[in-house]
């Protein structure tokens, strides 16, 4: 970007050289305006001849002041240095016209000055093209207008053309060369710059030290910042502010505090700007916890935050869901007037809404923003963040008739935020109406849309918007790429991946993890390792979201084993599992019936606070439950905080799973009471505690309100209809019940059924019920020995024996009983006459032992 502009500036800077100038003193004679409180309008009386002397009067709001001086040079500064209104400069400006005093060099340098400081860039420059004679004072002031408005290569090229004129350049010129700098990211220009100032004496001076501190931060050269601010003799309060800033701004934070107390070894006490650079560093760079405690230490040290303070803290806020503390925020916004900043309103919105409490976002966007597209997007967004849907595109369509443009940030806002709640078919229905306004979708908008391709699932589609995005240049982009990649990954279409993977120009972090996660869901788990290779070598050490999705991989496709090993790995290494890895890793703990290792998740969930969430803490209550615990599963539900209908859900599956019917049934009801609406899973789950509690009645009741909420039953209600039924003894009610089903029934209903006959000796629906059965799964063993118990438990010799010579021809063979115990983080699993076990030798040579010893006590 800049090597033309650093080579010219090499080339020009050389024949810099140094004269003496009149000193600032010297210039800027005359005293401040008097005046305490802002003018409203400028009055002159002309004086002929204008070498004369003149009166000025100058009228307020309600009162006029009288000047009894003459009017020359210095009566025209001291009125423009104290001018901050660019109407009333004008006036001013006009009047040195008439006066004849706008062609004398000091006067137009004043009028400079003041265009500069009022922001009036057009103003200034075609009153700096029409001095008959420049000064550095003008140059300086015609530099700092464009280094203001951000025209860095403007300013550069104008000290270009300064050096041209042979005016010599004094300290004050610098901080506005390395501006110039900070602006347009030249480190190497800064450091000629700085050679300059060093070349000519400057460097000793303080402003320029700290505005070379401010240049190398500003430009990532955090040592070069260091070693200014060890070699400067006198240093201030913008000294340290300016090193603590560049530490900030570069990540090291830890070092900017360090600054922050080193400040007293230079007889300076830390101040307001010190406290807000620290706090803003721990803040930006992701430190929440330290930020609000620098926060505390701030205000034990007797400073109240300040506007910038505050905008540093809310967004912490946000992020910890600390509502607590943002409406103390709030309050303390209030209290002290800062109602009327309009980043601090934009903040608590922000804040509400990352905290779930749209109420509160909404009263702030009604009562005190202005209506921007700013403001409307954020309250967009955080509808479809908390769910409201309807809220979100009802604020989206009345964007317009307020006054509000619906940019291209709008539209995505929209298309996310419905592919976010699964409400593909709107997404892709607001992109056909982004393109019909004329709008150019961009990368964020085409991932957007790629991503509810794959979740509708279209591949036609996706495939579309994959030429939508070659047509436009966009495939190569990373979140381009990374959603084409997803979307590929999720078809299972993983040449076509790796593809996508490979246009993209510059690859990030997330995009490999993406293909990493691809591969590891389409259990490519030999290519894992290779992608990891690869990815080194890229540059990029997996971080702890690359391994999980690696073991949300291996988990989905049931290694779990795998998961276990990679799990422990993680657990030495320095990274620390996050709330997702708890996550993944519950269910597999649940799988393979390892409590010890659950309960390890579980202690590093109360140490991290998940287990609060209400998701974690539903996968605690299925673990536990699956582990054979109920106790343990009621107590981490009872610690959730706001249980939602997933945490309701799991604990009335475990009093189902455990046999707890009554219990299960009491829950219902209770959360009935409380105002939730059961789905599906709901009644699953209480339809099979009706079960194990044998109440027919209440399993009816609670099977036909099922339609009070508009649900359908599926497959598995009727089978728990049947199973209610069959265990009830009711078998014939059953067995018509499953022929009257509006599906065919399947192995596992009939299998309930079945079930129920041998239990209460029913032969004959028993037999019907196995020929049914015997249909579906022809091959099942289990089927013909749930017959053959039927038979023996009839004394039917001759069919039992008729079942076991059919098995016998069929080559079926009774699966072994399996148990298993885990001891030291190590599942053992044992067979009936299995001797695979590496111990097995001792182990019978133990159970010996323990008969001979049971045989003797006997005796």
């Amino acid at each position: 970007m800049l090597d033309s502009q650093t080579k010219m500036s090499a080339q020009l800077v050389k024949p810099i050289t140094h004269h003496q100038l009149p000193t600032s003193s010297q210039l800027n004679r005359g005293s401040k305006n008097p005046l305490s409180h802002k003018p409203t309008g400028i009055s002159f009386h002309r004086r002929e001849p204008t070498s004369q002397t003149m009166l000025i009067s100058l009228q307020t709001d309600t009162h006029a002041f009288i000047f009894d001086k003459p009017v020359n040079s210095t009566s025209y500064a001291t009125v423009l240095e104290s001018c901050k209104c660019p109407h009333l400069g004008k006036q001013i400006h006009a009047h040195t016209i008439k006066t004849g005093f706008h062609g004398v060099e000091f006067v137009g340098t004043k009028l400079l000055q003041m265009y500069s400081r009022c922001g009036c860039l057009e103003d200034a420059v075609v009153l700096f093209d029409g001095l008959p004679l420049r000064n550095l004072y003008s140059w300086t002031a015609i530099l700092g207008v464009h280094v203001d408005h951000g025209f860095f290569d403007e300013a550069l090229f104008l000290f270009l053309e300064l050096q041209l004129e042979g005016i010599g350049l004094e300290f004050f010129v610098f901080p506005l060369l390395f501006k110039i700098c900070s602006g347009l990211g030249g480190l190497e220009l800064g450091r000629q710059f700085h050679a300059i100032a060093i070349k000519f004496q400057f460097f000793a001076n303080k402003y320029v030290g700290n505005a070379l501190v401010d240049m190398y931060g500003k430009c990532g050269s955090l040592d070069d910042a260091k070693k200014v601010i060890t070699k400067m003799v006198e240093k201030d309060h913008v000294s340290w502010n300016s090193i603590i800033t560049a530490c900030a701004t570069n990540g090291r934070v830890y070092e900017a505090l360090d600054y922050l107390n080193r400040m007293h070894s230079d007889k300076l006490t830390s101040n307001l700007v010190s406290w807000s650079a620290v706090l803003g560093g721990f803040s930006q760079n992701g430190y929440d916890e330290e930020a609000i405690e620098l926060l505390f230490r701030m205000q034990a040290a007797g400073f109240r935050p300040n506007a910038q303070t505050l905008a540093s803290v809310l967004p912490v806020c946000a992020r910890l869901r600390r509502l607590g503390m943002g409406k103390e925020i709030h309050g303390y916004i209030t209290r002290h007037g800062f109602l009327s900043n309009p980043f601090l309103l934009n903040g608590l919105v922000d804040m509400y809404r990352k905290c779930a409490d749209m109420r509160s976002g909404f009263k702030i966007f009604s009562n005190f923003l202005i209506k921007s597209t700013l403001s409307y997007n954020t309250m967009v967004v955080g509808y479809f963040e908390n769910g409201d849907i309807s809220k979100a595109k009802e604020l989206f369509d009345q964007m317009e008739s307020t006054g509000a443009e619906r940019n291209l940030v709008s539209w995505n806002s929209m298309i996310s935020g419905y592919t976010d709640n699964f409400l593909f078919d709107e997404a892709l229905g607001t992109f056909q109406e982004l393109l019909s306004e004329g709008i150019e979708p961009d990368s964020f908008t085409l991932g957007s849309v790629l991503t509810a391709c794959a979740g509708m699932p279209s591949f036609r589609l996706g495939k579309e918007i994959h030429s939508q995005a070659i047509l436009r240049g966009l495939q190569s982009n990373s979140f381009v790429g990374g959603a084409l990649v997803e979307m590929y990954t999720r078809f299972e279409d993983l040449p076509a991946a790796q593809m996508a993977f490979d246009e993209v120009s510059e690859r990030d972090m997330a995009t490999w993890n993406i293909l990493i996660s691809g591969y590891a869901r389409c259990n490519q788990i030999e290519k894992i390792q290779n992608c990891l290779q690869k990815m080194r070598e890229d540059g990029f050490e997996p971080n702890i979201y690359t391994w999980n999705g690696i073991l949300a991989g291996y988990v989905g496709n049931n290694h779990f084993d795998s998961a276990m090993e990679l799990f422990s790995e993680m657990q030495t290494s320095n990274l620390r599992p996050d709330i997702y890895t708890v996550g993944i890793m519950l269910p597999a703990c649940s799988r393979l019936a390892t409590i010890e290792r659950g309960k390890q998740l579980h202690a590093h969930s109360i140490r991290c606070g998940y287990d609060w969430d209400v998701y974690i803490g539903a996968a605690l209550v299925d673990m536990y439950a699956k582990c054979g615990s109920l106790k343990h599963a009621l107590q981490a539900y009872n610690r959730i905080t706001n249980p939602n209908l997933v945490s309701h859900n799991a604990m009335l599956t475990a009093y189902a799973m455990h046999g707890y019917g009554e219990e299960g049934i009491t829950f219902f009801f209770r959360m009935l009471e409380d105002g939730f609406r059961p789905d599906y899973i709901t009644f699953l789950s209480v339809l099979s505690s009706c079960v194990h509690a044998g109440s027919v009645e209440t399993g009816y009741e609670f099977f036909a309100s099922m339609q009070y909420y508009n649900l359908k039953p599926t497959l598995k209600h009727y089978t728990c209809m049947v199973d209610l039924l069959s265990r009830a003894g009711q078998l014939n009610e059953a067995y018509k019940f499953a022929k009257k089903l509006p599906m065919e029934p399947d192995s596992v209903l009939w299998g309930a059924l079945l079930g129920g006959c041998v239990v209460h000796g029913n032969v004959e629906l028993g037999e019907t019920v196995a020929k049914k059965l015997t249909e579906l799964e022809p091959n099942n063993t289990g089927n013909y020995v749930l017959l053959a118990n039927l038979y023996a438990y009839k004394r039917r010799w001759n069919d039992l024996a008729r079942i076991r010579q059919l098995m016998k021809d069929k080559g079926m063979h009774k699966d072994p009983g399996c148990s298993w115990i885990e001891d030291r983080d190590e599942i053992h699993v044992f067979r009936a006459c299995d001797k695979s076990h590496r111990r097995a030798t001792e182990i019978y040579d133990t159970v010996n032992n323990l008969i001979s010893h049971i045989k003797t006590a006997n005796l």
